[in-house]
């Protein structure tokens, strides 16, 4: 069987990139982002690349993303992002070693129906202006009562999260990064700041732990850079073939709704990958791919199945050539600004039906 989509990950890629986050935040330890199935290019892979490396932990957003890679004899910290939200996740996430990242009371409730010589590992998170997740700044006097009536509990650190980090004028950050440590003043315990664009733009999120998750996969997080500019490796490389290529004469429509008129004659390549395959139909004429090598355009909406290309730029073009959606050559950070999106969603929109290797 010949696959119509192929996803090719370098794991070596991957420890690439981990690399550059360590060379930017040298006095950081770094605790990786896996969770949505490692950004879209597979959590055990990268997990498996990622810990071999030496990374200082893991981070994953629920526990079923946990487990799945303690069944996969991933041994090294994982952090819950989302925290548990049950008592049996609880009792689960101590059973698993798992630390736990705790953003409100209730969740304390929860472990604290464990037992107080319950071994628990936990970050409490602050919102320092995200008002997503996390404790008001002024709880953290309360949080360290709470510490100290549970012996068996252990602090691994605070843990904020930045808003508007991929903003590089925007001084919010700043703000948030100066709350954060305000409320920690004098308070034990490592801090937690940094996601890509913090690592990337701000240096004084680079605290004791940073957590990178996009630029791991090698793509920015940065308005007008892509990984390359920031000396990351792109570790996913999307290919389909074309299996059709015809001729049209000027003033022909290509596609659903007539939505695309060949200015001339044209030639038209149709590859065999479409929305059901994650290539969403915010992918309008214009957006690139390339053929043999060379730029072309997307001709018309997306199918289901299917996208048509304008040829113009690529003549030669024949049935069976590889079309690359993107990759080294052709960045996720373009292709995702010309479909209106940003590179995590590509990467997280593929669906079962692409084929996975590894190399």
């Amino acid at each position: 069987m010949i696959p119509r989509v192929t996803a090719t990950i370098d794991l070596a890629a991957l420890q690439h990139n981990l690399g550059v986050v360590r060379r930017l935040a040298p006095r950081s330890r770094v605790m990786a982002a896996v969770k949505a199935n490692g950004y879209g290019h597979g959590a055990i892979p990268a997990a498996r690349a990622l810990e071999a490396a030496g990374v200082d932990a893991l981070a994953v957003a629920c526990l079923e993303e946990a487990v799945e890679l303690r069944r996969a004899h991933i041994h090294c910290p994982i952090a819950l992002l989302e925290g548990v939200i049950s008592e049996e996740e609880a009792a689960q996430a101590v059973y698993q070693r798992l630390q736990v990242v705790v953003h409100d009371h209730w969740q304390i409730e929860l472990l604290q129906r464990l037992g107080r010589d319950a071994q628990v590992g936990i970050w409490f998170k602050i919102d320092s202006g995200m008002h997503r997740l996390g404790f008001p700044l002024t709880d953290v006097p309360r949080l360290l009562d709470v510490l100290r009536a549970q012996p068996g509990w252990t602090l691994h650190g605070w843990i904020t999260h930045l808003a508007s980090a991929d903003e590089p004028d925007n001084g919010f950050t700043r703000e948030q990064v100066a709350r954060f440590d305000a409320a920690l003043s004098g308070v034990s315990g490592p801090r937690s700041i940094g996601n890509s664009a913090g690592i990337i733009g701000w240096p004084e999120a680079r605290a004791d732990w940073v957590r990178p998750g996009l630029m791991i996969y090698g793509a920015s997080p940065m308005p007008g850079q892509t990984g390359a500019d920031l000396g990351l490796k792109p570790a996913m490389r999307l290919e389909s073939r074309l299996i059709a290529v015809r001729d049209f004469e000027a003033g022909e429509t290509i596609g659903y709704a007539q939505s695309w008129t060949c200015p001339e004659r044209t030639r038209i390549g149709v590859a065999a990958v479409g929305y059901a395959d994650g290539i969403h139909r915010t992918f309008r004429s214009g957006t690139a791919a390339m053929v043999g090598g060379r730029r072309v355009a997307y001709a018309g909406r997306v199918s289901m199945d299917m996208i048509t290309l304008d040829l113009r730029q690529a003549p030669d073009a024949q049935v069976g050539d590889p079309v690359l959606l993107w990759g080294e050559e052709l960045p996720a950070e373009e292709i995702a600004a010309q479909a209106g999106t940003i590179p995590y969603e590509l990467f997280c929109g593929l669906t079962q039906r692409v084929h996975f290797r590894y190399r």
